[in-house]
């Protein structure tokens, strides 16, 4: 497994992917960022006539970005994950109940609109693939020797491919990140709000199956232990849910001026803000949930003590 780096001009800074070649086939698994170095790192360091296929860990803009790049250059096959497929096809319904669970967050009309011309701003949405296929939905990645986990936390459609002893994680399992739980409507209802806390929770006794694999992630270069990455995830969640119990009980907006004193302003980052204290908020409505999934994967007597400490 080859890795492949290129700096971004978001907050995340570099971006890693990554190809192999499978059974005579050129595989490549994310795509970079939708920028001239992206473009410039693909045509250097990848044979774009021979590639063959491209597994999408997610469809963030760092992530899929250069999809249509690909397709244009190259044969080759685009595949996501079946949530993000959703979004592209039902964007403007899912941008209209964003905007409610934005209201129902104590933020006003403005704000969404603030919000929208920050992801526009920002290239949140680049174009969709031209075309693609489902992960989920076909059968040419496992004759290729490429299994899926679904591991949704950061996003509702994040998947971890495996191929032999290595792990393509995306933005699930870094070093050294708390990777932001997004606020996101729920993709399957379209009625209210997709539950991030929840899901990761359920993600964790998947990624502990990455246990003694090669971890390939989407930043930082390396992981070197799964349980070390998951558990700082956890322990700087715990800190941080420290910090917020003060304000617990009032409106998110109000949390968010609390917490942060008026010097948040920009309406992306507010977002990313709210978007954790949410997840926070889910943990304290529900501690145990989080406690008997790293029970069951042997690694909650490490977080014992500042867990107890809250609960």
């Amino acid at each position: 497994m080859r890795q492949h780096t290129v700096q971004t001009p978001y907050i995340v800074g570099e971006v890693h992917f990554y190809s192999v070649e499978l059974n005579g086939e050129l595989v490549l698994f994310d795509t970079g960022p939708p920028t001239p170095e992206g473009e410039a790192c693909l045509r250097d360091e990848i044979d774009l006539k021979r590639l063959k296929h491209v597994c999408i860990t997610h469809c963030h803009v760092d992530h899929y970005g250069l999809a249509n790049f690909i397709l244009q250059q190259s044969d080759a096959a685009i595949y996501i994950p079946r949530s993000d497929a959703i979004k592209f096809q039902r964007h403007a319904e899912r941008m209209e109940r964003m905007v409610e669970l934005l209201g129902g967050c104590g933020f006003g009309g403005d704000f969404a609109v603030q919000l929208r011309e920050s992801f526009e701003r920002n290239k949140v949405f680049p174009a969709i693939p031209e075309r693609f296929r489902i992960v989920e939905e076909c059968d040419v990645l496992a004759r290729l020797g490429i299994s899926y986990l679904p591991c949704p936390g950061h996003s509702q459609s994040d998947l971890v491919y495996l191929v032999g002893g290595s792990a393509v994680t995306g933005d699930i399992l870094l070093r050294n990140i708390f990777q932001a739980p997004l606020l996101d409507i729920d993709l399957e209802s379209f009625t209210g709000r997709f539950r991030n806390y929840d899901a990761y929770c359920s993600s964790l006794l998947n990624l502990v199956q990455l246990r003694g694999r090669s971890i390939m992630p989407g930043h930082r270069r390396s992981v070197e232990s799964v349980d070390d990455a998951l558990l700082f995830y956890v322990r700087t969640l715990l800190e941080r849910v420290v910090q917020l119990l003060p304000f617990r009980g009032l409106a998110l907006n109000n949390i968010v001026e609390q917490l942060f004193k008026g010097k948040l302003v920009d309406p992306f980052f507010v977002y990313l803000k709210v978007s954790e204290i949410v997840f926070m908020l889910d943990f304290l409505d529900d501690p145990t949930r989080l406690k008997a999934s790293l029970e069951q994967i042997g690694l909650f007597d490490q977080v014992s003590v500042p867990y107890e400490a809250i609960t």
